[in-house]
C-alpha cells in the first residue's frame, strides 16, 4: 500500500512538471509503463509481455491484463532508453532534452491502438479535426512496434496526423506502401528482400524441395507470398505450407503445433523455412525433439537471433539452423548499463521493476529466477549479467539507429549547432516526416538514409547457429547485399557433417549425359539419357542439346564427336584383291586369239545389238537420275559416317540388272539345249552367273553398308565364272595337245641318201589327187583345229602315221616318177 501511495505521489509530481506539454500519466492508467520528461517526447511501443489474459473470453471493454514477460523486447526498450539518455548527456541537441513515454501493446494490435490513442491525447482527450496540419501532439515521433502485425494498424492511425513512426524490426512489405502508411519508416529492409535472400540461400545449396511454416498475421502472410514468388524464380518447389495462429493464447495453438510437427516428420523435405515468432519456434521444436526429428531450419528475421531458443533444452537435436538478421552492431557502453541496471531519478520504469522481481525475488520462481535470488534482500537493488547472455545484444543495435534518426531530424528541423538550437521545441510532427525522407546521417562511421519507401537498403547478415556445449551461439557465415542481389557465403565457416552439404530434393541430380523428364511438379522428375545425336554437359539440364553439324553422339553422351567417314578406298584390302584378280584375268586371256575367234564366228551383229541396248539403258539411267554420293550413319561402327555411291534411279538400276539377267538366262537356255562336251562349261558358267546375282539381291537390299562390296563381289564372281568356265578347259587341252603334237612330228635321223631326196622333194604326197595335201597345211591345220572352240574333230585323226611320213620322205623326185599315158 505504501508503494502505491509513493508511486501515486511520484506520478502526480511529473504530471505537474509536464502539464505544459500535455503529457500525463496516473497510477490508475497502467498504459504508461515507463516515461521520462523532456522538451520533446518520443513514444515507445514495446511488447514486453506476449499475451493478454482471458482475451478469448473478453466481453467488456475493460482493462487489459498482460502476462508472459519477454526479455527480447524488454532489452530492446532498454536500448532505446539508454540511447535517449546518451543523446541527452552528449549535448547532441543543445538546450533540448528528449523524453519518452513507453507503452506495452502485449503483442495485440487493438491494445497497440489504445496505446497510441493514449499517448496522442491531451488531458485524456484526442482532438478530432478535419485538417490536422496544425495538430500538435504531446508525442512528436514513435519508435516501434516490433511486429508488423502491430505496426500496420498503428501506422494507419499515425498517417492521419503524419506523425513519424520508426520501427526496427517490422519488415512486412506492405509497410513500404506510402499511399497507406505515409509516415512509417524502418531502419531495416523490407521482407521483399529477405525472401529473395532466403530463396538465393536455398539455390546456393541446391535445396529445391522445401517446406514452409508461417503465422496468420500481417507479417507471415505477405512474407509467405513473396517467398513463393521468389522461390519460383529460383526454381524451388514448396512441398507443404502450414499456418499457425499468430496469437500465442489461441485455444487450438497446441493442437496446430502437433499437426504441423507430424507434417514435417512425414515429409521428404530436408529444409523447412519457419516464418514464425520465437515463441512459436520454441513450441514446435519441443514437439519435434520428442521424436528426434532433425531438419535444416531456415529462420526468418523474427527469431534468427532468439537467445532463449538457442538455450532451450536439447536444441542440438533439431539439426542445423540458418537465418538472416539485419546488419547489426554493438551499442557502446550498453553492456555496462545492463549489468548496472537501475531507474534514474525522476524516471518511471515499471518494466525494470517487474524484471528484477522475476530475477531476484525468491518467492516468485520462474525461468528467469536467479539461483542467488533467495540471498537478495532488495530485488530492486540487485544486478547481474543475466541479460547479456539471455539476449543477443547486437540485435538491439537497430534501436540506437532509430533514435539517432529522429534526433538528426530534430537537430536539422531546429537548426541546431554545437551550442544551441534556434528552433522551437513545440514542433509539428509532420515536419519531421519530410526531413526524414530527405536526410542522411552518419553513425558509428556508417552512413544511413531512408529510400523513397521509408526503408533502409542495408542488407542482411547470414547467421548459423553453431553448437556450443548444450546450447547454440550465432555466427555470421555470409551476407546478402541488396545492391548486388546475391548471397555471399563463407563456406569454410560452415561445419557440415562429413564436409558434405545435405540434400533436399524431390529427385536426384541428373548427371551430364541426361535430361530431365519433369512431372506435374517442376522439381520432381526422372533422368533420361540423351538421345543419339544429342548431348548434355551440365547437371540437371532441362533438355539435351543437338550436336552441331559435322558431329554426332551416342545415347547418354556428355559431348559430341566429329564423324569418322568410311568409304571403300583403293588402298583397302578388298580393292587390292579385286585389282589383282582383274590384272591376272587380263593377262591370262589373249585378246588376239579372242578377236580371231570372233571373226570366225562372226557374232558382231548380235553383240552390237545387245550392247547397244545395254548402252541405251545406261544412258537413260545416267541422264534422268545418275548415281551420286551420300553419307549415312553407320549401324555397325560407332560415330562413323558411311560415304557410299547411290544407285540413282531404282528403275534404271533395276532395268540394267534385269537386262543382264535376261541375257544370262537366254544364254543358259541355248547352251543347255545344245549341250555336249563343248557347251557344258557354258552351262556351268551361266549357272554361276545367275547364282551370284540371285545371292546379290537380298544382300544388296538388307546390307546397306556392304552394298559396294556386295556389288563388286557379284560382278567379279560372275565374270570370273564365265572366264574360267569358258577358257580353263581349252587352256588345258591346248597345253596338253601341244606336247603330243610336238612329239608326233619329231623327225628321225637322216641318211645322206634321204637328205638328198629331201632336197628334191616337193613336199607333196602323190597318191591320188584327193590324197595329195601339203605338209605345211597339215601342220597349220593341226594347230589351228587344236585351238578352235567350235570344232568337233578328233585331233588324233589328224596325226600322220609313221608309214605315211616315211612314204613322203622316201618319195622319188618328180622327174624320176612314171608318167601315165
Amino acid at each position: 500500500m505504501a508503494s502505491c501511495v509513493s508511486a501515486l505521489c511520484f506520478c502526480a509530481f511529473w504530471v505537474a512538471v509536464m502539464l505544459g506539454l500535455g503529457v500525463h500519466c496516473d497510477d490508475t492508467d497502467s498504459l504508461c509503463g515507463a516515461y521520462a520528461p523532456g522538451d520533446i517526447v518520443l513514444g515507445v511501443l514495446a511488447s514486453v509481455h506476449t499475451k493478454v489474459k482471458d482475451l478469448q473470453d473478453r466481453v467488456r471493454p475493460d482493462k487489459y491484463i498482460c502476462t508472459d514477460f519477454d526479455l527480447i523486447p524488454f532489452v530492446h526498450s532498454l536500448a532505446t532508453i539508454y540511447t535517449i539518455e546518451k543523446i541527452n548527456d552528449s549535448g547532441f541537441l543543445p538546450g533540448i532534452r528528449l523524453g519518452y513515454l513507453m507503452c506495452d501493446p502485449c503483442v495485440y494490435s487493438t491494445k497497440a491502438l489504445q496505446c497510441v490513442e493514449h499517448m496522442l491525447s491531451i488531458n485524456k482527450t484526442l482532438a478530432v479535426l478535419t485538417d490536422n496540419s496544425n495538430f500538435s501532439s504531446p508525442v512528436k515521433a514513435f519508435l516501434g512496434e516490433r511486429y508488423s502485425e502491430l505496426s500496420i494498424p498503428v501506422a494507419k492511425l499515425l498517417s492521419i496526423y503524419m506523425i513519424p513512426q520508426i520501427s526496427c524490426t517490422s519488415s512486412s512489405p506492405a509497410l513500404s506502401d506510402k499511399s497507406r502508411y505515409a509516415s512509417f519508416f524502418r531502419v531495416i529492409p523490407s521482407d521483399e528482400y529477405q525472401t529473395k535472400a532466403l530463396a538465393k540461400l536455398m539455390r546456393h545449396f541446391n535445396w529445391d524441395w522445401v517446406g514452409v511454416v508461417t503465422i496468420d498475421d500481417e507479417y507471415g502472410e505477405p512474407a509467405l507470398q513473396h517467398f513463393l514468388d521468389d522461390s519460383g524464380k529460383e526454381k524451388i518447389c514448396v512441398h507443404f505450407r502450414e499456418v499457425l495462429p499468430n496469437y500465442l493464447g489461441s485455444l487450438n495453438i497446441e493442437q496446430r503445433i502437433s499437426v504441423v510437427a507430424d507434417v514435417i516428420r512425414n515429409s521428404t523435405v530436408r529444409v523447412v523455412l519457419l516464418i514464425l515468432r520465437p515463441e512459436h519456434v520454441e513450441m514446435l521444436f519441443q514437439e519435434l525433439i520428442k521424436t528426434n526429428t532433425t531438419r535444416i531450419w531456415i529462420a526468418s528475421d523474427a527469431w534468427s537471433t532468439a537467445r532463449f531458443v538457442m538455450k532451450m533444452k536439447d536444441i542440438n537435436k533439431v539439426g542445423d539452423i540458418f537465418g538472416f538478421d539485419f546488419v547489426t552492431g554493438m551499442i557502446p557502453g550498453f553492456e555496462d548499463y545492463l549489468k548496472n541496471l537501475s531507474i534514474s531519478p525522476g524516471v518511471r520504469n515499471d518494466f525494470i521493476r517487474e524484471y528484477k522481481q522475476l530475477r531476484f525475488n525468491c518467492s516468485q520462481q520462474s525461468e528467469h529466477t536467479s539461483p542467488l535470488a533467495c540471498n537478495v534482500t532488495d530485488p530492486q537493488e540487485a544486478n547481474d549479467d543475466y541479460l547479456l547472455n539471455a539476449v543477443h545484444l547486437m540485435e538491439a543495435y537497430g534501436q540506437r539507429v532509430a533514435v539517432y534518426a529522429v534526433a538528426h531530424a530534430i537537430r536539422k528541423l531546429l537548426k541546431c549547432n554545437d551550442t544551441a538550437c534556434s528552433g522551437a521545441a513545440n514542433l509539428l510532427p509532420w515536419q519531421l516526416v519530410d526531413i526524414l525522407h530527405k536526410m542522411s546521417f552518419t553513425l558509428d562511421n556508417q552512413t544511413y538514409a531512408f529510400n523513397r519507401y521509408g526503408d533502409f537498403d542495408s542488407g542482411y547478415d547470414l547467421i548459423m547457429w553453431k553448437k556450443s556445449g548444450d546450447e547454440r551461439v550465432p555466427d555470421v557465415v555470409g551476407r546478402f547485399l541488396i545492391e548486388k542481389g546475391e548471397v555471399e557465403i563463407d563456406d569454410h565457416k560452415i561445419p557440415w557433417t562429413n564436409t558434405t552439404v545435405p540434400l533436399s530434393r524431390c529427385s536426384v541430380t541428373c548427371l551430364p549425359g541426361t535430361e530431365k523428364n519433369i512431372s506435374s511438379i517442376s522439381c520432381c522428375y526422372t533422368c533420361a539419357k540423351c538421345r543419339e545425336g544429342y548431348y548434355s554437359n551440365e547437371t540437371d539440364q532441362l533438355a539435351c542439346k543437338e550436336c552441331p553439324a559435322g558431329s554426332w553422339s551416342l545415347p547418354g553422351s556428355k559431348e559430341c564427336q566429329k564423324w569418322k567417314v568410311w568409304f571403300l578406298e583403293w588402298s583397302a584390302a578388298y580393292s587390292i584383291v579385286v585389282m589383282i584378280g582383274t590384272v591376272i584375268a587380263y593377262m591370262a586371256f589373249n585378246p588376239d586369239r579372242q578377236r580371231m575367234l570372233r571373226r570366225l564366228d562372226k557374232p558382231f551383229v548380235i553383240i552390237g545389238i545387245l550392247t547397244a541396248i545395254q548402252a541405251l539403258i545406261c544412258i537413260f539411267w545416267m541422264i534422268f537420275d545418275p548415281v551420286n554420293v551420300e553419307e549415312e550413319q553407320s549401324k555397325t561402327q560407332l560415330l562413323t559416317l558411311n560415304r557410299l555411291c547411290t544407285q540413282g534411279s531404282m528403275y534404271g538400276f533395276g532395268a540394267m540388272h534385269v537386262y543382264i539377267a535376261l541375257l544370262a538366262v537366254v544364254c543358259f537356255g541355248f547352251a543347255f539345249k545344245g549341250r555336249d562336251d563343248e557347251t557344258d562349261p557354258i552351262v556351268f558358267s551361266m549357272l554361276i552367273h545367275l547364282f551370284a546375282w540371285f545371292c546379290f539381291i537380298p544382300v544388296f537390299i538388307t546390307q546397306y553398308e556392304s552394298r559396294p562390296i556386295a556389288q563388286i563381289s557379284a560382278i567379279m564372281v560372275s565374270n570370273y565364272g564365265v572366264i574360267f568356265c569358258h577358257f580353263a578347259p581349252k587352256w588345258f587341252k591346248t597345253l596338253s595337245e601341244n606336247g603330243k603334237t610336238l612329239k608326233a612330228v619329231k623327225p628321225p635321223v637322216k641318211s645322206p641318201v634321204n637328205a638328198q631326196m629331201d632336197e628334191v622333194d616337193s613336199g607333196v604326197i602323190c597318191r591320188t589327187p584327193a590324197e595329195t595335201i601339203s605338209i605345211q597345211t597339215i601342220s597349220q591345220t593341226r594347230f589351228s583345229i587344236a585351238e578352235s572352240e567350235i570344232s568337233n574333230w578328233d585331233i588324233n585323226s589328224l596325226h600322220l602315221s609313221e608309214v605315211t611320213i616315211a612314204s613322203v620322205r622316201f618319195r622319188k623326185p618328180r622327174s624320176q616318177r612314171h608318167r601315165s599315158l
